[in-house]
């Protein structure tokens, strides 16, 4: 074999090879991914139990957290916080990063994403961040997504590995894009799991089963996409008059949900949450203006 030959052959063998280090459910998913797509993969765990169903099935479980970032160019992150990452990475001899390509899936604060890129490349390592839109049960499939920004060049260069765990979607070259994403998102996902939540509270207090609101439920959750289908551009052209509907109106339809709450013996803190927010509009002059002005107003707050 030419030195051309071994050289294209080490070559194939790195790209099909990845670290994962972090074996919670997430990681234990992105570990199990790769290992059925044929790559060879390192792992490492605080708590070395918990590789033990991935060694049976092929994975090489490193002896320490330097050992596995050793072992491949491709090291994904997969933990709770940017604490433990900033953990991990200040436990490391520097010299061990470099070369080193970290796609950083753990979630954290956008700010906290581009100071870990700024640490790596500190030390000659790349930085991918990595905002995972799906739950363990979604690693593997191409329908599911995540948010990725950093380098161009490196998110190309491994994007095929990637995409082994989901879709890719990149943002941009900021590393704190693709946190920002995430979080934005999330912040839409619990902010809605908990008006349904607080919805079935109510309905639960006054004998509604989960069941029969059901229907209910889903139907004014499916008029969700087609408000916000409705609104985005008029949210990009800063046109929030109430020609549709009125401040002043979601003010006394919320203080209605909040008084419902109350009287049914449900925590009304968070519908009350929302009517301050919505009477402070409303007070400075609001009141006649969509409800979409309100993206303003809490951007001001």
């Amino acid at each position: 074999m030419s030195v051309e030959q071994k050289q294209q052959k080490q070559q194939e063998q790195s790209e099909r090879s990845v670290t994962v280090i972090g074996l919670g459910p997430m990681g234990q998913a992105m570990a199990g991914a790769y290992l059925d797509a044929g790559y060879a993969v390192t792992v490492w765990n605080r708590t070395a139990a918990r590789a033990a169903e991935l060694e049976a099935r092929g994975a090489q479980s490193a002896p320490s957290v330097e050992a596995a970032v050793a072992a491949n160019e491709l090291v994904i992150l997969s933990l709770t916080d940017y604490d433990a990452v900033f953990a991990v990475l200040d436990s490391l001899d520097p010299a061990v990063l470099k070369g080193k390509v970290v796609v950083n899936l753990s979630s954290d604060t956008p700010e906290r994403a581009r100071e870990a890129a700024r640490r790596l490349a500190g030390h000659g390592a790349g930085h991918l961040t990595g905002g995972v839109q799906v739950p363990p049960s979604g690693i593997g499939s191409p329908e599911s997504s995540t948010f990725y920004s950093g380098p161009v060049e490196l998110f190309q260069r491994h994007r095929a590995a990637l995409e082994v765990l989901t879709g890719a979607d990149y943002r941009g070259d900021d590393p704190g894009l693709a946190q920002l994403y995430y979080q934005i998102q999330m912040g839409l996902f619990w902010s809605s799991m908990s008006g349904y939540l607080h919805a079935m509270a109510v309905a639960e207090a006054n004998g509604i089963t989960a069941e029969e609101f059901l229907p209910y439920a889903v139907s004014t959750a499916s008029l969700v996409p087609q408000l916000i289908g409705f609104y985005a551009p008029r949210i990009t052209a800063g046109d929030h008059r109430g020609d549709v509907d009125r401040l002043a109106m979601a003010l006394a339809s919320i203080e209605h949900v909040r008084d419902t709450a109350k009287g049914s013996g449900v925590d009304p803190a968070l519908p009350a949450l929302l009517a301050d927010a919505f009477r402070r509009g409303v007070e400075a002059g609001g009141g006649a203006d969509s409800l979409t002005a309100m993206v303003g107003r809490f951007r001001a707050e």
